[in-house]
């Protein structure tokens, strides 16, 4: 199973995608798959799906939900236990999560002096990406940060994958161009503006 929230969220069983329809059960497992195999609280899905308007009995509201997503969701490991849920799958079956991973170990590639191996793993884990984070839940206060968290460290894995490519003397045209374009989207960012200078330099 594979769960998707760089971009709509996108899930996916055996290889066949599943649409998981309507806003409530979007956004219970969205808020879900940001904790794989760890227990999320009722009271936070609960703040998750409805907000600030919960319903009069919010613990029997969410079991509810929860029963319509284990009916959307075949197979679904959503499991119950003390004091809410827990979606029991690894963190890498959750795109954000080997988003994460990858990201981590390209950086270390890079500290290491292996910028091949370096950009060929940050080149995967920006291929995650297809859409702005979180974008069905987007706005809603727990996800406010979790997508501020990812477009930023989406940002640095950019910037570390252009250097490893101007470690490889890669075509500089073509990183100045995109770089022509981070910097335009984010004219503050000083190593943004310091990659940019390397590459026109190059």
């Amino acid at each position: 199973m594979w769960v998707g929230v760089l971009g709509p969220l996108e899930v996916t069983v055996d290889g066949v995608a599943v649409e998981v329809g309507g806003t409530r059960l979007r956004a219970l497992l969205t808020r879900l798959a940001l904790d794989p195999g760890r227990t999320v609280s009722v009271g936070a899905l609960v703040d998750a799906v409805w907000g600030d308007a919960p319903p009069a009995e919010p613990a029997n509201a969410l079991q509810s939900l929860v029963s319509r997503l284990r009916r959307a969701v075949p197979g679904l490991p959503l499991v119950s236990g003390p004091g809410g849920y827990r979606l029991d799958l690894p963190a890498d079956a959750v795109d954000a999560h080997r988003f994460e991973r990858l990201a981590r170990e390209g950086a270390r590639a890079l500290r290491s002096d292996d910028p091949a191996g370096a950009a060929t793993v940050l080149a995967e884990s920006l291929s995650l990406w297809r859409g702005p984070a979180l974008s069905d839940v987007a706005g809603a206060d727990f996800a406010v940060a979790a997508d501020a968290r990812l477009s930023e460290l989406r940002l640095t894995v950019t910037e570390d994958r252009v250097e490893a490519q101007l470690r490889l003397v890669a075509d500089a045209a073509l990183l100045g161009a995109e770089l022509d374009g981070l910097a335009a989207a984010h004219p503050l960012r000083e190593r943004t503006w310091a990659l940019r200078m390397r590459a026109l330099a190059a």
